[in-house]
């Protein structure tokens, strides 16, 4: 099959996320960049379109025209799919569009803003019928899908223990001057929402929980750091997590870890062993067992499962990253607008962002009531 025609909204020259999506989507042969608005200027957009040497008539001043113009085109020239990585204010009204005319999604998280914003996405899918994919990149490592596996084949036995951290310290140099705090778009709830660091990384760590488990969060109980009374946005905080059959966990976010970079650690206790994985050091998944020695195991090698050396572009021994992880959503979004989906978790789906939406607002919700236990809807 031809390659799948893709848009982008939004990652234009100085973006850092626009370079991992466009490596990622040219990883597997899968996907072609045709167009797209790439910054609010134009002359802008049109100058990175140059760059990418796209043709500067699918350039487009802005999604009004995008979706205009490519909707008249023949349906074996027009682009079928649409990355949205817009600050957070703009994931809604532009997914929800690009839905309503048919367009397959690819959007950065948070999904939305809020949680009716999402439940609203989420019935507008529901009715287009279309694919939508969230990017929790971390899904797509090796060994995150491997540690998926394991879990769900039972080989550490009953989970009685979830822990996940994400520490990272980059706000600590803005947070203590008034006037960089005030101008970070981070911390301003008009264009993140209402958290920021659970918004941010938080819902990784709670996506990454329920993804590796199977399970999913019942209640949280959070406790949630501004550290000044003119900061309107969390940039630190503690979750307690309460899984079905009284499973336990604790969730640890943080902007203002000082010194740490992206710290984002997951360790899954079972009643027969434990499974650790580390972002920065990804290759590594720990597999721990009562009186035996540490294992380490390495992604390539065929002790690992179909699902793990999917994922697995280089032989042993040579690292897969970060690119390497959102290559692999990016595939399997391909494999789902083709319907040769083989493996479950093969990318986050809008379900996934709705989630984590709905984990946002209860978890802010339980802080500002008192720190009290807070149910998440079903």
């Amino acid at each position: 099959m031809s390659k799948i025609r893709l848009g982008i909204l939004g990652g234009g020259e100085d973006s850092l996320i626009g370079i991992l999506h466009r490596v990622a989507a040219n990883m597997f042969d899968q996907f072609e960049i045709v167009g797209g608005v790439f910054d609010i200027q134009h002359e802008k957009s049109l100058k990175f379109g140059e760059k990418l040497q796209l043709d500067s008539s699918r350039i487009y001043k802005n999604l009004d025209e995008f979706v205009e113009q490519e909707s008249k085109l023949p349906e074996d020239k027009k682009i079928q799919a649409v990355s949205v990585l817009t600050p957070n204010f703009l994931h809604f009204p532009m997914a929800k569009q690009l839905l309503e005319n048919g367009f397959n999604v690819i959007c950065e998280k948070p999904l939305t803003t809020t949680y009716e914003e999402a439940k609203i996405l989420s019935e507008t899918q529901q009715k287009a019928n279309t694919i939508f994919a969230v990017t929790y990149t971390y899904t797509g490592y090796p060994m995150i899908r491997q540690m998926k596996t394991m879990i769900a084949n039972g080989e550490i036995g009953k989970i009685q223990k979830v822990d996940v951290q994400y520490y990272q310290g980059w706000i600590n140099p803005l947070i203590h001057d008034k006037e960089k705090r005030s101008a970070t778009w981070r911390l301003d709830p008009e264009k993140s929402g209402i958290s920021c660091c659970i918004g941010d990384i938080g819902t990784h760590a709670y996506n990454m929980a329920e993804y590796v488990t199977g399970m999913q969060v019942d209640k949280v109980l959070a406790d949630l750091n501004y550290l000044y009374e003119d900061n309107p946005m969390d940039i630190d905080g503690t979750v307690l997590l309460r899984f079905k059959d009284n499973i336990k966990g604790v969730l640890r976010a943080s902007q203002i870890a000082t010194g740490e970079e992206n710290n984002f650690t997951v360790q899954i206790y079972g009643d027969k062993g434990g499974l650790k994985w580390e972002q920065e050091n990804p290759n590594y998944l720990y597999l721990l067992k009562e009186g035996m020695a540490l294992q380490v195991l390495k992604p390539g090698h065929e002790y690992n499962s179909e699902f793990a050396l999917e994922g697995t572009k280089l032989p042993p021994g040579h690292p897969e990253g970060i690119f390497d992880s959102m290559g692999n959503i990016y595939y399997g979004v391909a494999m789902a607008i083709k319907d040769k989906t083989k493996h479950e978790g093969a990318y986050p789906k809008l379900n996934d962002g709705l989630r984590g939406m709905n984990f946002i607002e209860k978890t802010v919700d339980s802080h500002k009531k008192g720190n009290v236990w807070t149910n998440l809807e079903e």
